[in-house]
């Protein structure tokens, strides 16, 4: 349920005295000062609310009369090029702007429910406010894999986790690592999420008979030494990525998948032959979001009496670290509970020989996941407890991201 602001700013108390364009730059204004990533427009009995997704929990904004929600609905979608006829069929568009000096890219869907149509707006910063590779969360060793990754000349890197986990972030984020103008760099992309400068990005647009088949012939022709494709999906995708990553190029693309070993399975369950996908694979980074804690008001409690509770990183820890643990300050006015901003946690896999072989052989999920611990992976678990004893996260943000349920899974996998 969408938790409501406890004090309502004054241009939000009197947007039903608006039209419709002034409505939705109030509420873009907004979203964009909480850092939302997500808006949402939704009829109820005889009203609409106005939700965000703050720091990964939906909150509401405001309500707004029922005609104020239509007027504002079909507004966006006109900016977004959508059909405003069209109310039976969920439709996708995007459009973009400047909000409080910065440039936001928004990917819009539409879908008919019981009381009307309903809009989500994806907020995707562009420009200087992209992430970069250091920006993401991944510790140093992790970091270090990515690039060596993302240094070979062929092969798959899969980015993987469950959906709103940042794994298109991480993807572009890679993309701006490669592009020096050393390497030629083209994209299939179902919408193009962020514009890259002197990167070749091409949309798939099946209304017009442009789907992925034809789009990847035109790129394949245009000399790529990097594609990115934005999701695997199906059999076809997937075969395609193998086939272009065992012919000579490097392939990046996304899957759903919660861990990196699982990722193996995922690829596989597509009928890839094993042999062709271990040749190919470059690694795999796995990935979760997590609230961060505000630096300049979280609580600090001391957990030096049981140094126990780091045994697993500590080789990981520098000097002085594991004996505060912090907890969030949930009255702190300048931050949401306590958390400023979200961050990644990471499984960073390279598949070296060892793990390659045991693809080959068609290994379970646990002894690839088992083999990769081994040399030097931090599983989700571990990562968390790094970020716990570095002070970036609490134990209750902990919980929430790896239940400890999943911690008995990730011993037995």
């Amino acid at each position: 349920m969408a938790e409501a602001a406890s004090a309502i700013p004054e241009d939000l108390a009197k947007i039903n005295e608006l039209d419709a364009r002034g409505a939705v730059d109030v509420i873009l204004r907004h979203a964009v000062q909480r850092r939302a990533s997500d808006v949402f427009i939704q009829p109820n009995t005889n009203h609409y609310n106005v939700s965000i997704r703050e720091l990964g929990r939906i909150r509401r904004l405001v309500v707004v009369s029922t005609p104020l929600g239509l007027q504002i609905i079909n507004h966006i979608k006109s900016l977004s090029g959508m059909d405003l006829a069209e109310k039976r069929i969920p439709l996708d568009g995007h459009w973009g702007r400047e909000v409080q000096g910065k440039r936001f890219e928004f990917r819009v869907n539409t879908i008919g429910t019981h009381y009307g149509e309903d809009l989500v707006m994806r907020l995707i910063p562009t420009g200087d406010d992209r992430l970069r590779l250091p920006d993401l969360g991944l510790e140093g060793r992790q970091l270090s894999d990515v690039k060596s990754m993302l240094n070979v000349g062929a092969g798959l890197l899969l980015v993987c986790g469950p959906v709103g986990s940042g794994k298109s972030t991480t993807l572009y984020a890679c993309l701006d690592h490669l592009n020096t103008g050393e390497r030629m760099i083209n994209t299939l992309e179902d919408p193009i999420e962020q514009v890259l400068p002197g990167i070749r990005q091409s949309a798939i647009q099946n209304k017009i008979g442009v789907g992925f088949q034809e789009l990847l012939r035109g790129v394949l022709r245009q000399s790529p030494d990097v594609i990115m494709i934005g999701e695997i999906r199906d059999e076809e995708t997937a075969d395609t990525a193998v086939r272009a990553a065992n012919s000579g190029h490097l392939v990046l693309s996304t899957l759903h998948s919660p861990l990196a070993a699982g990722a193996i399975q995922s690829m596989l369950a597509f009928g890839i032959n094993p042999y062709f996908f271990a040749n190919c694979l470059v690694g795999i980074v796995a990935q979760r979001l997590v609230r961060q804690l505000s630096p300049e008001s979280r609580i600090a409690y001391d957990v030096s009496h049981a140094p126990e509770m780091f045994d697993e990183v500590r080789d990981h820890l520098q000097p002085g670290q594991g004996k505060v643990i912090y907890g969030p300050d949930e009255g702190d006015p300048n931050s949401v509970g306590g958390y400023i901003g979200r961050t990644g946690l990471f499984e960073v896999m390279p598949a070296g020989k060892s793990i390659k072989d045991l693809i080959s052989r068609g290994a379970e999920v646990g002894e690839i996941h088992r083999a990769a611990i081994e040399r030097g992976m931090l599983d989700f678990r571990r990562a968390a407890l790094l970020k716990l004893a570095q002070g970036v996260i609490s134990v209750e943000e902990m919980s929430r991201v790896i239940p400890v349920a999943e911690w008995d899974d990730q011993e037995a996998v």
